[in-house]
């Protein structure tokens, strides 16, 4: 095959997630995105249901972003964060402290959401060792949650097809999750049923000892297995669990922060505040690779102890608090704070629910849940070949003009928050229509 022909191209590429076979055969290029639209590269205009990949939450091609990134590069391209600083970093950590709820105050720099997991476990664990508390080394997770690919996340994450090819970590184990079609098919806000799954980490206190158990994570709101709502009381109940045995809770907001709830995070939305947050995604508006992980000032402190010379905590990245990454949060917060997009979703959330609700009729769906500006499309799936049905919907929505995300047999939508009343009815109706099409 000569290497200039159009297959050829495609072959170097080892696509993460995807099956590479299968897309380059038939691949989908986007070349081109501007505010709510992205371009094909055959020049059609695709709706963006999704905000990229749940992170461009302002929105694409954002001139401040672009501005402030080009700015940096030319006055300070790349600086060490070992032993070495330079003022963006401090800011950064800063604005997220100021935003963030309760005593969540102290800031940890990483590159993505996967580092903000893995440096939060290891926070978690560095945390209850400084405490006299070195025989907590257990962490627990969820079954059907994600907290991203490097090796702590896949331990407690409960998605099976990440786990099952890798190790994890020795001393993980997993609560419970909560989607339950029987009892909350349909529920309108949060599920009615389920509050005392949160009861499960009794359950895991009982049988492991909390002398062994540093923390619990989950995320407030489940994205990537299909928007899956935690039931009413669930975390608050497992908040005040997790307090009486001394096991941190961490909060993975990857995905729920920076206003996909209709608050700043679901942390604010809940009205749970943890110990440990991790956030990336939406501190960038998606535009450089960023995530950062925020602790309690008494997570924090209980490691602010020996001689002032000691490394309090042995963990860092290369790319911790990139010059040119904090440039992007810094304009992306700002846009957040002069649009009013950290709240904007609570203001449509009412339309959004009663838009997406329409497609309960449709063929094939068999739940529906909403919340902020977020939707997960449950479908009953073909005999014998779960996912295929929603992944060919996902296909043709493509190719009619609208990007949705696909997991399993569930279609997530989580538009850029700038959407309108009238894209959300555009959306509603390319959905529906491809849902009457599909068999």
């Amino acid at each position: 095959m000569s290497m200039n022909s159009p297959q050829a191209m495609l072959d170097a590429y080892w696509m993460p997630f995807t099956a590479n076979r299968q897309f380059k055969a038939a691949p989908r290029l986007l070349v081109q995105a501007s505010g709510m639209f992205y371009r094909s590269d055959d020049g059609r205009e695709i709706l963006d249901g999704t905000a990229g990949l749940w992170c461009v939450n302002a929105g694409h091609g954002r001139e401040e972003i672009a501005a402030a990134v080009g700015n940096q590069l030319r006055e300070l391209d790349y600086a060490p964060s070992f032993q070495m600083g330079h003022p963006l970093a401090f800011e950064i950590s800063e604005r997220l402290a100021d935003l963030a709820p309760g005593e969540l105050g102290r800031v940890f720099l990483t590159g993505s959401g996967s580092e903000s997991v893995d440096t939060a476990l290891k926070i978690a664990l560095a945390y209850q060792r400084s405490i006299g508390q070195g025989t907590r080394t257990r962490l627990i997770g969820r079954e059907r949650g994600y907290h991203g690919v490097g090796f702590g996340g896949i331990s407690v994450g409960g998605i099976l097809n990440n786990r099952r090819a890798f190790p994890s970590l020795p001393g993980t184990d997993h609560l419970r999750h909560t989607h339950d079609l029987a009892r909350n098919a349909f529920s309108e806000s949060l599920p009615v049923h389920g509050e005392e799954l949160a009861d499960d980490l009794e359950r895991l206190v009982q049988l492991h000892g909390a002398e062994t158990i540093a923390a619990v994570i989950v995320e407030p709101v489940a994205g990537s297995t299909g928007v899956l709502l935690p039931p009413k009381g669930y975390l608050e109940r497992l908040r005040n669990i997790a307090t009486r045995h001394g096991i941190l809770l961490i909060f993975d907001e990857v995905i729920t922060g920076f206003g996909r709830l209709g608050r700043p995070f679901a942390a604010d939305y809940f009205g749970v505040v943890p110990d440990i947050m991790t956030v990336a995604k939406g501190l960038t508006n998606g535009a450089v690779p960023m995530g950062a992980v925020l602790a309690t000032h008494a997570v924090h402190d209980a490691l602010m102890h020996g001689a002032e010379s000691a490394i309090e905590l042995f963990h860092g990245y290369t790319y911790s608090g990139h010059p040119v990454a904090c440039a992007a949060a810094l304009a992306t917060l700002d846009i957040y704070a002069r649009e009013n997009l950290l709240t904007r979703a609570g203001d449509l959330a009412g339309t959004w629910e009663m838009a997406i609700g329409e497609l309960r009729a449709a063929p094939h769906v068999i739940d529906i849940r909403t919340i902020g500006l977020v939707a997960g499309i449950e479908l009953a799936p073909r005999d014998g070949a779960p996912g295929a049905r929603a992944h060919d919907i996902f296909v043709d929505c493509f190719q009619r003009g609208l990007l949705t995300r696909v997991t399993g047999d569930i279609i997530a939508l989580s538009p850029p928050l700038i959407i309108d009343p009238e894209l959300i009815s555009t959306m509603v109706s390319m959905l529906g229509d491809a849902l009457a099409r599909a068999d």
